[in-house]
């Protein structure tokens, strides 16, 4: 069976699948319900789990954005799980504050100090990837699902793009679109999107620390956030005497 990114995947089974018990909180369901946010325990220890059952939306990052700044207040460690194509556009959504309501989500996680763990299980296009704590936001493991697809956006996005810019060029010089040429450019371009997109190849690119098998996720994620919490029971703590002889 063809991979269909276009086909939505319910992140709230992914969750109930990888934690203690299939057992989680939902934090504010009704609110942003595209942005999924909750609690949960992974072979005991605590985590907080943020994911996208669609693109991020005013009301879905101010959420996020709360609930980063709520688990750095506990201490606890967050999951983050690609699945999103990305900040929404729109004029709604501008008007909405989009802008605004998305950098509150940039803020909290630029300032956030817990362990944060990174999984690509789907789409992770544009904006979307960094704010939903990608490579540049240096989380203590990223890994990515073999379904994965990294991108500035999506091949038939912008395939899209271009056909729309050729046939206005086209109009103002009053010439006729070929459209057999149009419809060869339109395939290339999708064909080396989805080529540059693979899990396999952004690995390759050290975008990860390495592409895992879904069904050891929760493995995974069990020794990564032991290895996190191991480290900071490691991590020196600051001498406040004064200097002396001992």
């Amino acid at each position: 069976m063809t991979l269909d990114m276009k086909r939505p995947v319910d992140m709230r089974e992914v969750i109930a699948r990888i934690v203690d018990d299939s057992a989680w909180l939902p934090f504010k369901p009704d609110y942003g319900p595209g942005t999924v946010c909750g609690h949960a325990r992974i072979e005991g220890h605590a985590v907080g789990f943020i994911t996208n059952n669609g693109p991020i939306d005013p009301a879905g990052a101010t959420k996020a954005a709360q609930f980063i700044q709520l688990c750095n207040q506990s201490g606890t460690p967050i999951v983050f799980l690609q699945n999103t194509t990305g900040f929404i556009v729109g004029r709604a959504s501008e008007e909405a504050g989009m802008i605004k309501h998305g950098s509150k989500m940039i803020q909290a996680l630029s300032n956030s100090i817990v362990p944060q763990v990174t999984i690509y299980c789907g789409s992770s296009f544009g904006a979307g990837n960094f704010g939903m704590c990608g490579r540049g936001f240096h989380p203590r493991f990223c890994f990515s699902w073999p379904n994965a697809r990294t991108a500035v956006m999506g091949g038939e996005q912008a395939a899209m793009t271009l056909e729309i810019v050729a046939r206005q060029q086209a109009a103002r010089k009053g010439t006729a679109v070929d459209e057999a040429q149009l419809a060869a450019q339109n395939a290339e371009i999708v064909a080396n999107f989805e080529r540059q997109a693979s899990a396999f190849v952004t690995s390759g690119l050290l975008l990860d620390d390495g592409v895992i098998d879904p069904r050891d996720t929760r493995a995974v994620l069990a020794f990564v956030l032991a290895t996190a919490r191991e480290a900071n029971r490691r991590e020196p703590r600051a001498v406040q005497f004064g200097v002396a002889r001992l």
